[in-house]
């Protein structure tokens, strides 16, 4: 069992920053790829980002490459989501996940969830 616990969201303006954060309890976090993924009202879950085990390789996807980096630190069992440049069309419930068997774009692969945390982006 892996819990995972996001932490971070909030209100920013267009062009400003935060930085999501997940922390993990249970199983041996390094034994985990991560991902983080979003959900607007009315929509579906989409892929945001994800990173290896080690953290040596992150995938990003199109809508934020260069603007969102996801990184971890592994001695703190935490994954993170630093975003800048932020877009209203960025405004959604922020979720990370786990996965045992390596790196996944599909959500449907991810074996733990977090509860999400509300990231807003006003014009």
């Amino acid at each position: 069992q892996v819990q995972l616990v996001e932490s971070g969201g909030g209100l920013v303006q267009a062009g400003g920053s935060l930085r999501l954060s997940c922390a993990a309890s249970g199983r041996t976090f390094s034994n985990y790829a991560m991902g983080w993924f979003r959900q607007a009202p009315g929509k579906e879950r989409e892929f945001v980002a994800t990173i290896t085990k080690s953290g040596g390789f992150t995938m990003h996807t199109e809508s934020v490459k260069g603007r969102f980096t996801i990184y971890r630190d592994n001695a703190k069992n935490t994954v993170y989501l630093q975003m800048n440049s932020l877009k209203p069309e960025d405004t959604a419930v922020y979720s990370c996940a786990a996965r045992f068997t390596g790196i996944s774009r599909r959500p449907t692969e991810y074996d733990y969830w977090g509860q999400g945390t509300q990231v807003t982006v006003s014009s």
